[in-house]
C-alpha cells in the first residue's frame, strides 16, 4: 500500500492543462528546503460537468513529473467519490476521497449503535487524550447519541473502501466528513475514528468538519481562535486513536479549504510545528481562475474570451451557484455589469479577479462567480483550451506563482 508522505496538497486543474506549471511550484519549495507532496485531484461532479475522463487527471500529471524529472512521491485522487461513481477511478486514481456526507445523520440500525457502545466501554466515563486541555467526559448516552449520527455514513465508508480494495492492490484512503453542517467536537471525532478501525478502513487521512465558512475561492469567515482550538483538538485525537485502535500511523487531518484560506495558514503552521503532526490541503479551483487571470493579462483575445466567460456567468447566476449554494456567499448587488466589465482593462479585470484582499479592486463575488463557472469555458471547447495555451507562458507564471507565493510558501516555509 502506498504511504501518504508527512506533507500533501491537492491541486484541483479543471481542464488539465497546468500540471507542469504547478509542479514548479512544488520544485520552488523543494529548492527551499521542503518536499511537500503534490496530489492532482478531480471530482467526478467536475468530470461530468466538463466532459473529461479519470484518466486525463493522470496522463497530465505523469506529463508534468516527467517533463520537470520530480523524484519524489506524487498522487491521483479520485475526489468526492461514493459507491455509485467509484468504478470510474480505478484504474487511474491511487488516492480515493470517500465522501458519505450524505449518509451523516441518517439513524444506523439500533443494533448495529448498541454494539458499537457495547464493544468500546473505553470511550465512556473519563477519557484522558494526550493534547486535549481537559479529559473528555462522556456517558454511555453521549456515544450512542454519536454514533447514531455517525455510524451509517462510517459503514457506508467501509463499503467504499471494501469495493476498491477487491479491485486495487494498495492505494491512499481518506474519508471525509466536512460537507455537513455541524462542526464534530472532539469526542465526534473519537467516535468517528474508532468506529472507522471497526470497518477495517485503513484511512491515512480523514477530513472533518470545522467551524466557520470555507466557502470557494476565498479566505476563511470565522473565528481564527476557535479555529486553532478545534484543529490543536483533532490532532490530539487523531494520534490518540491511532494509538488506540491501530489506525495507520501517518493518518492525519485534511483540510478542504475550498482555495485560498489565507489566514488559516500561520493557523495551521504553529500547529504543526508545534506537534510534528502532518496534514493534507485540498485547493480546489484555484488553477482554473489563474488561467483567467493570465488571459485577462495577456490582452487581446485572452481578455475577450475572460469577458465573454462572466458576461455568460451574469446570464446563467443561479444555474451555476445551485450545486454550490452552502459553499459561495455571492453578493448579487455587487456583482459588476456585462457592459460595465467589457469596458475594463485587463489590469482592472485582474484586479477584481486575483485573491489580493486589500486591494481596491478586489471583488470577492465577482471571485466567486467566476469560479463556479468553469464550465461555460468548457462548452466553449478547444476555442478555450486553444487560447490558453497560446497564452501558455503567462498563464503558467500566474499559476506558479499563485500556488507557491499564496499557497505553499506561507504554509510550509512561514
Amino acid at each position: 500500500m502506498p504511504v501518504l508522505a508527512r506533507f500533501s496538497f491537492g491541486i484541483g486543474d479543471r481542464f488539465a492543462q497546468q500540471g507542469k506549471a504547478q509542479l514548479r511550484a512544488f520544485r520552488k519549495l523543494e529548492e527551499a528546503g521542503v518536499v511537500v507532496v503534490p496530489v492532482w485531484n478531480k471530482s467526478n461532479r467536475e468530470h461530468t460537468f466538463i466532459g473529461s475522463e479519470p484518466q486525463s487527471v493522470l496522463d497530465e500529471a505523469r506529463g508534468a513529473v516527467e517533463a520537470l524529472d520530480w523524484k519524489h512521491a506524487w498522487h491521483v485522487d479520485a475526489d468526492h467519490i461514493r459507491l455509485d461513481t467509484v468504478h470510474r477511478f480505478l484504474s487511474s486514481s491511487d488516492f480515493f476521497t470517500i465522501d458519505v456526507a450524505d449518509s451523516i445523520g441518517r439513524p444506523a440500525a439500533e443494533a448495529d449503535v448498541v454494539a458499537f457502545v457495547d464493544r468500546h466501554p473505553e470511550l465512556l466515563g473519563s477519557v484522558s487524550v494526550p493534547g486535549l486541555g481537559s479529559d473528555l467526559q462522556t456517558t454511555r448516552e453521549d456515544v450512542t447519541r454519536v454514533a447514531s449520527k455517525y455510524l451509517l455514513a462510517v459503514q457506508e465508508a467501509g463499503r467504499i473502501y471494501r469495493a476498491i480494495s477487491g479491485r486495487k492492490g494498495g492505494f491512499i484512503a481518506e474519508v471525509s466528513m466536512d460537507e455537513t453542517d455541524t462542526p464534530q467536537t472532539p469526542r465526534d471525532l473519537l467516535v468517528i475514528l474508532a468506529a472507522l478501525a471497526d470497518e477495517g478502513v485503513r484511512l491515512q487521512t480523514i477530513a472533518p468538519k470545522f467551524t466557520g465558512r470555507f466557502n470557494k475561492g476565498v479566505d476563511y469567515v470565522g473565528d481564527l481562535a476557535q479555529f486553532e482550538r478545534e484543529f490543536v483538538d483533532d490532532l490530539a485525537v487523531v494520534a490518540f486513536a491511532v494509538a488506540r485502535y491501530g489506525l495507520p500511523a501517518n493518518l492525519k487531518l485534511s483540510v478542504h479549504s475550498g482555495s485560498d484560506k489565507f489566514s488559516l495558514y500561520p493557523v495551521i503552521r504553529r500547529a504543526l510545528q508545534r506537534t510534528g503532526a502532518g496534514l493534507h490541503v485540498k485547493t480546489a479551483g484555484t488553477t482554473w481562475l489563474e488561467e483567467l487571470i493570465g488571459l485577462a493579462e495577456a490582452g487581446g483575445p485572452g481578455l475577450a474570451m475572460a469577458k465573454e466567460i462572466y458576461h455568460a456567468a451574469l446570464q446563467h447566476v443561479d444555474e451555476l451557484c445551485a450545486p454550490y449554494a452552502s459553499v459561495i456567499d455571492i453578493q448579487r448587488a455587487k456583482l459588476p455589469s456585462a457592459s460595465e466589465v467589457g469596458g475594463w482593462t485587463g489590469t482592472r479585470f485582474v484586479g477584481a479577479l486575483r485573491h489580493v484582499p486589500n486591494h481596491p479592486d478586489f471583488n470577492p463575488s465577482f471571485r466567486q462567480l467566476l469560479h463556479v463557472a468553469f464550465k461555460l469555458a468548457a462548452a466553449k471547447g478547444r476555442g478555450y483550451l486553444d487560447i490558453v495555451r497560446a497564452n501558455e507562458e503567462v498563464v503558467g507564471r500566474n499559476v506558479t506563482e499563485n500556488l507557491f507565493d499564496r499557497h505553499l510558501k506561507p504554509l510550509f516555509l512561514g
